[in-house]
């Protein structure tokens, strides 16, 4: 899979999608990820190189500066010229999207060869971008951020995992997201508790200890206590 990021800021997650799992990807080209900068698809304002305008005040009057429209389409047919014939995604990331979950994860891991994500700023994007590409608008959670380079981040790392190889399928197969989504279970609660070495440590004059059931070696009792405190949150 590639991902496709249109932004001002082409540097912001280039030392995040180098790390770690990320990086293992793109190294087994499992996935590609290609940032654009915006800045790149306008032309000079008054023949000065550094001023390549991509914002401008809403219509209607109000606080803050609209992302354009015209480089972004720019930028989204380059990006289409070059995977002609390969499905594709455009997800405009925005506040007032749709909220992101693992379930639309999933989806777009399995049905697409190309996510383009569009990073908005400032008080947002022409809201013409989204009906002229039919792009899907994409919210992390009921807030506001000062950009949409975060989300892009979050949208990548959550679809990265899922595609295979990336990550073991036995680190799937035991998350509750995982089995909810596959059918192995209509339960909605969520990941059971985790503990590692060593068995007990202290904090401030306090002892904490890993539950006994976990170092019983008894796999059935062991899975009746992780399946009830998943229940119990």
């Amino acid at each position: 899979m590639t991902f496709h990021i249109i932004t001002i800021f082409p540097d912001s997650l280039k030392s995040y999608i180098e790390t770690s799992i990320l990086r293992k990807a793109q190294e087994q080209k499992k996935v590609k990820i290609i940032f654009y900068n915006l800045r790149d698809f306008v032309s000079p304002k008054n023949g000065d190189e550094k001023r390549r305008q991509v914002d401008d005040k809403p219509y209607g009057g109000g606080a803050g500066m609209i992302l354009q429209a015209e480089p972004i389409l720019k930028a989204v047919s380059r990006i289409k010229s070059k995977i002609k014939g390969q499905k594709s995604k455009v997800i405009v990331l925005s506040a007032k999207g749709k909220q992101f979950n693992q379930k639309i994860a999933l989806n777009y891991s399995k049905n697409y060869k190309h996510i383009i994500l569009i990073a908005g700023r400032y008080e947002g994007i022409d809201e013409r971008v989204k009906i002229a590409l039919k792009a899907e608008e994409i919210s992390i959670g009921p807030y506001v951020l000062t950009d949409g380079e975060l989300p892009a981040a979050v949208l990548i790392s959550t679809i990265t995992r899922l595609i295979p190889g990336v990550i073991r399928f036995e680190s799937l197969e035991e998350e509750s997201f995982f089995n909810k989504l596959t059918g192995q279970t209509d339960q909605q609660f969520l990941e059971y508790p985790h503990y590692t070495r060593p068995e007990i440590f202290s904090y401030k004059s306090k002892k904490y200890r890993v539950p006994k059931i976990l170092l019983s070696g008894n796999h059935k009792k062991i899975a009746i206590w992780r399946s009830e405190r998943a229940k119990r949150g």
